[in-house]
């Protein structure tokens, strides 16, 4: 890791976040962060949860798609927007663009969930299939945006969105000045990335922690050789944060620069924090959001410690949800 403040991109998200906070204040939940007793006694540690499942449309990603329409101006806005996603960008995208009057077409690989696409319809949005992989949706999706003269909104790839994400940080630092350790489910990096570019220059000593499932930790891969490149990813209970990471993302100097640790988790450990989380927590999660608990559990660095996880979203299908009790 770099210092902070020596990262250009970096150091000038820290004030875009900040920003991002006032723009955003009544238009998301500023959501609780909770004390989880069972997880602490099992880690030896302090451990609590910041319930971004309960955020409007379920996920976090209301945050970025709301931060980055606020600032349109009218005649984009009119145009309208376009945006690649597997399910939770595009269902914030289309409730963010609801009250300004903006058109969306959300384009999602075929691996997303029929719930999670109609969910997004139900928005408002207009949904298009495309790829099997998020970097092939993301590829069509930049292409139809540009030929029809429409604002691209990527998922991470964009610094409004990764600002509007890290204002999760924001809240955690002003409801637990005193955490030590975050743990945040990565995929293209949005989440983390902001998070990590406010909270270390606001925080220094918070290390901020990526979290994976082995079947997909392209990100993580990625920082490993220290270049974006083809990363093959297999199935997993992540679906959220499942695909490649596209060509160019400033994503990848972010979690390269700022990310203290990246833990890979298997699709058991992940199946098995979501059913803890449900059981012992009283919280439906996604596969995301049990890619951070598990990656929590990992963590051989953690004892003794106050740690924070971020339970990312809670959109998870019902035929997902009955597939995961019925493995137990």
């Amino acid at each position: 890791m770099v210092d902070p403040v020596a990262t250009p991109l970096a150091a000038g998200l820290h004030a875009a976040v900040a920003r991002a906070a006032a723009r955003l204040a009544g238009r998301v939940v500023a959501t609780p962060l909770v004390a989880c007793p069972w997880l602490s006694a099992e880690l030896g540690a302090e451990v609590r949860w910041k319930l971004e499942n309960v955020q409007h449309t379920g996920s976090f990603k209301l945050r970025g798609a709301s931060n980055a329409l606020l600032q349109l101006d009218l005649a984009t806005r009119r145009r309208g927007v376009v945006c690649a996603s597997s399910g939770n960008h595009g269902l914030g995208l289309a409730a963010a663009a609801q009250p300004l009057g903006v058109p969306v077409l959300v384009c999602v690989p075929t691996t997303t969930p029929p719930q999670k696409r109609a969910a997004i319809t139900a928005s408002g949005a207009e949904v298009e299939v495309f790829g099997d992989d998020c970097v092939e949706t993301e590829a069509h999706a930049r292409a139809l945006a540009e030929a029809s003269g429409r604002r691209y909104v990527s998922p991470y790839n964009d610094p409004d969105v990764i600002a509007g994400q890290g204002t999760v940080a924001v809240e955690l630092l002003q409801q637990w000045p005193e955490v030590e350790v975050v743990y945040v489910a990565l995929g293209g990096g949005g989440l983390i990335g902001g998070m990590a570019a406010y909270g270390r220059a606001a925080a220094p000593g918070v290390e901020f922690v990526g979290c994976s499932p082995q079947a997909s930790a392209a990100m993580a891969e990625c920082v490993r050789r220290g270049a974006i490149f083809d990363v093959p990813c297999g199935p997993t209970w992540s679906d959220s944060t499942a695909g490649g990471v596209e060509a160019g993302a400033i994503t990848f100097e972010l979690c390269r620069d700022l990310v203290a640790r990246f833990v890979d988790v298997d699709e058991a450990a992940i199946a098995a924090a979501m059913r803890d989380a449900l059981r012992c927590q009283h919280q439906l999660v996604e596969g995301a959001a049990g890619v951070a608990i598990a990656g929590c559990r990992a963590d051989a660095a953690l004892r003794g410690r106050r740690a924070a996880i971020v339970v990312c979203g809670g959109n998870l299908p019902y035929e997902m949800l009955r597939a995961l009790l019925a493995e137990a």
